[in-house]
C-alpha cells in the first residue's frame, strides 16, 4: 500500500510538474519558475524575542525578591501564587515534552518510510481505531504527545487519525491507567469509565474530522510551511534530526510557556472555592469539575490523585468529567495544539469534549 504524503505535499508537486505550453519558433523562451508562499518566520521571531523578555522578567522578578528582600517590597501575594503556580506546571510538563519530540524525531526520521502505514488496517475507522490505542505504547502525558503527533502528520497519517490518536493517548496510557487504580481501584466505576470514555470520544472526534472535505484546511500555515521545509531538510539522518529538534522546540516550548503561565494566572483569579461549594449537585458538580479540569492543567499521569481529594465530597460522574476533560482541552494542551491546529479545530474540539465528557458523567451518576 502506497503510504499518504504529508500535508502540503499534494501542492508542491503540482508546482513542480507544471508544464510549459509550446512556443512558436520565433517566439521568445518564457522563463518558469515555482512560487512560493513567503514564510512567517519575522512572525515567529517577534513571538520569540517577546516571550524570551517575558521569561527573562520573570526570572528578575525571582532574582530580586529572594536576593534583595529589604531593597524592594515582596511582591503580592497573588502574584507569587501565580508565579509559583505556572512555574509548576511548565517544570511538569518539560520531561514529557522533550520524550515527546525525541519520538516525534524516531517516528519522521529514523523509521523507515511505510512501516507504520503497513501495519494499519486499510479502512478509515479501523485506523483510527488502532491509532488511538497507540498511547498504551508511548509512555509519555498529553504534553508530550503533541510533538509525536506532529511527527505523525510529517509522515503522511491523516489530521483525523492523528487526532484520534492525541485525544485517546493521554487516557490510555499504562502510567494514567496504574495511577487511576491506585487512587481508585474499581469503585462506582470510575477507571473503567475513563478508560472506554476517553476511547469513545477519542474516536468520535477523529470520525467527525474525517468528514471534513480538505484536511489542510484544519491545520495553520506556519505548520504546513514547517512539513514543507522538514521534509526537503538535506544531509543525513543525523543533520535531519537535529533540524527537526530545533524545529520541534521552537513550535512546541513557546506555547508550553505561555500555557502554563495563562494556567497559573487562571487558578489564581478564578476562586476556587466557589466551584467546590456546589459538589453535592448531580449536575452542578460536573460543570464545576468541568471547569476545574480546564483551568488546573495537571498532567494526566498524576490527576487522578488530585481528582482523589475530592471524592468525598463531589459524585462520581463529576470526578469522571475532570479525568476525560483535563488530559484533553486544558489551557494548557489548547496552547500546545494551536501549534499545529486551527483556531476553528480547537473549538470544535472542545465543544465535542465537553458535550460528551458531561453526558458520560451524568450515566455514572445514575448508574453509580
Amino acid at each position: 500500500m502506497t503510504a499518504p504524503s504529508p500535508p502540503g505535499a499534494s501542492r508542491t508537486r503540482r508546482a513542480d510538474t507544471t508544464v510549459p505550453r509550446a512556443q512558436p519558433a520565433t517566439a521568445k523562451p518564457r522563463q518558469y519558475r515555482v512560487t512560493r508562499t513567503p514564510s512567517r518566520r519575522p512572525a515567529g521571531s517577534r513571538w520569540a524575542v517577546a516571550l524570551g523578555l517575558g521569561i527573562l522578567l520573570l526570572a528578575l522578578a525571582f532574582a530580586v525578591n529572594a536576593l534583595a528582600p529589604a531593597a524592594m517590597p515582596a511582591l503580592p501575594t497573588r502574584v507569587q501564587d501565580g508565579l509559583t503556580l505556572s512555574i509548576s506546571v511548565l517544570l511538569e510538563s518539560l520531561p514529557f515534552v522533550g520524550l515527546g519530540v525525541i519520538l516525534s524525531i524516531v517516528v519522521q526520521v529514523w523509521v523507515p518510510p511505510g512501516a507504520i502505514e503497513r501495519m494499519l488496517p486499510r479502512a478509515g475507522w479501523a485506523r483510527r481505531a488502532v491509532l488511538s490505542l497507540l498511547g498504551m505504547i508511548v509512555p509519555v502525558c498529553e504534553c508530550g504527545n503533541v510533538p509525536f503527533a506532529r511527527g505523525l502528520l510529517m509522515r503522511g497519517i491523516s489530521v483525523p487519525e492523528t487526532l484520534t490518536f492525541l485525544v485517546a493517548a493521554p487516557i490510555v496510557n499504562p502510567i494514567v491507567i496504574i495511577t487511576t487504580y491506585q487512587a481508585f481501584g474499581f469503585s462506582d466505576g470510575i477507571l473503567v469509565s475513563r478508560l472506554v470514555g476517553g476511547y469513545l470520544i477519542a474516536n468520535l472526534i477523529g470520525w467527525v474530522y474525517s468528514r471534513h472535505p480538505g484536511t489542510d484546511a484544519l491545520l495553520t500555515r506556519r505548520f504546513l510551511d514547517t512539513c514543507d521545509v522538514v521534509t526537503h531538510e538535506p544531509g543525513g539522518k543525523w543533520t535531519r534530526s537535529l533540524a527537526q529538534f530545533i524545529v520541534e522546540l521552537r513550535a512546541v516550548m513557546p506555547a508550553l510557556v505561555i500555557g502554563s503561565a495563562v494556567a497559573g494566572a487562571v487558578q489564581v483569579l478564578i476562586p476556587r472555592d466557589a466551584l467546590l461549594a456546589i459538589g453535592s449537585s448531580p449536575v452542578l458538580s460536573i460543570v464545576a469539575m468541568v471547569l476545574l479540569a480546564m483551568i488546573v492543567s495537571i498532567c494526566s499521569n498524576v490527576d487522578a490523585f488530585f481528582a482523589l481529594s475530592f471524592a468525598s465530597t463531589f459524585t462520581p460522574g463529576s470526578i469522571v468529567a475532570l479525568l476525560v476533560v483535563g488530559p484533553l482541552v486544558d489551557v494548557k494542551m489548547l496552547a500546545l495544539l494551536r501549534t499545529t491546529f486551527t483556531a476553528r479545530v480547537l473549538a470544535g474540539m472542545v465543544v465535542l469534549v465537553v458535550l460528551a465528557a458531561f453526558a458520560l458523567a451524568v450515566g455514572v451518576n445514575l448508574v453509580a
